[in-house]
């Protein structure tokens, strides 16, 4: 008897569940789902032209909304739908569920930290490209490292991407690049959101990238949020402020002290995107001793041109001796959010005989596919002798 009730009350717990992901039977032609879903969920969908098909099941809400996409329709099964309005563009996109004013994550797909919380996400096909899908290439590991900071009294950790053949040559060291996050967004984020793994795996076997390490750490820029008294202006002066202090002192040696790395500069990168792009700026060029390369992805940093011989202590004011330490300074943008201030830095960089490398994701905004895309150009160029 015991055993039947428990059976029951199992059945009723996840029958919400299984009713969510049970498949219709009948789906919009030309469409398939999201490759986020979980299995066994048929939507969201994609179709052939770009369009975004939802289906929530909520029997008892009285309004239901696909954040950044609009309210849903009611159908008598108790399921809402909704279909996108236009096609949208190619690549990576958050979104939420929000139900009767309540935004949560989408039970039918995996969680991506995004946007300060755990959200969804949606992946619209990008036709005939492939560099930061899985291939049948040799495939590094991705894994989890924990240390105590002092700087912050609490435990962390980082994600630290080990190329193929890490365990097999216990003799070989590589050069390492941290690679920060941008607001809002976490140490999970370049793995799960940017697909940073499968980009290093297939730039490598292709033999377009050196064999490195990938370290991504939190940068405390999580949740963007004044403390009493404060000023939004005021907040974001500190926001993640601390990031290079432990970076330096923390993050580096327990690195250089659990894994198989080169310990000098001219093995070691660093590369962000957005506020992670800032942060980036703001450790390398305040830290010149420390790194050799040195790539902003959407996150062109504070760097007055009319102050170039000021700025970052004068890091900039003799040109051939920025040049002959760092390699590659690297500027990424998106075509599509306004490069004018990205090229207009890199230009006048070269103005002013500063070396550096501008590259335009041609479609992109401020999204995961134009970081990736810089990934994928930032990558080989570094580490080359």
């Amino acid at each position: 008897m015991k055993n039947t009730l428990k059976f029951i009350f199992i059945s009723l717990v996840l029958l919400p569940l299984v009713s969510n992901a049970q498949q219709t039977g009948v789906y919009p032609p030309g469409t398939q789902p999201n490759e986020h879903n979980i299995n066994g969920a048929d939507y969201p969908r994609i179709g052939e032209d770009g369009k975004t098909y939802f289906r929530i099941y909520a029997p008892d809400a009285k309004k239901v909304e696909i954040s950044f996409r609009g309210e849903m329709t009611k159908e008598a099964d108790g399921f809402w739908t909704l279909v996108s309005k236009e096609p949208e563009v190619v690549g990576f996109h958050y979104y939420q569920v929000i139900i009767d004013g309540v935004g949560t994550a989408d039970p039918n797909g995996k969680p991506f930290f995004g946007m300060g919380k755990w959200v969804s996400g949606i992946e619209i096909p990008e036709k005939g490209v492939d560099y930061y899908k899985a291939k049948n290439v040799p495939h590094g590991l991705v894994s989890e490292s924990w240390y105590y900071s002092d700087i912050r009294n609490e435990w962390r950790h980082c994600f630290v991407y080990t190329p193929a053949g890490y365990d097999k040559d216990s003799g070989k060291k590589y050069p390492v690049l941290y690679l920060q996050h941008g607001m809002g967004e976490n140490e999970t984020s370049w793995a799960n959101q940017g697909k940073m793994n499968f980009i290093m795996d297939n730039l490598i076997a292709e033999g377009k990238a050196v064999p490195m390490v990938v370290v991504m750490d939190n940068g405390n820029i999580e949740v963007f949020k004044p403390e009493p008294g404060e000023t939004p202006d005021q907040a974001r002066m500190k926001f993640g402020a601390d990031f290079s202090s432990i970076l330096i002192n923390e993050i580096i040696p327990h690195v250089e002290s659990n894994f198989r790395v080169l310990t000098d500069r001219e093995n070691r990168a660093m590369a962000g995107l957005s506020w992670g792009g800032l942060q980036t700026f703001n450790t390398t060029l305040n830290n010149i001793d420390k790194f050799a390369y040195i790539g902003g992805f959407s996150g062109a940093g504070q760097i007055p041109l009319d102050k170039l011989d000021t700025v970052y202590g004068g890091v900039f004011k003799d040109s051939k001796a920025f040049n002959d330490k760092v390699h590659v300074f690297f500027i990424g943008i998106g075509s599509e959010e306004h490069p004018e201030r990205a090229k207009g830095l890199s230009d006048g960089l070269k103005a002013a005989g500063i070396n550096n490398v501008y590259y335009e994701s041609p479609g992109t905004a401020h999204e995961f596919l134009t970081w990736r895309r810089c990934l994928n150009e930032f990558a080989p160029m570094i580490f080359k002798k």
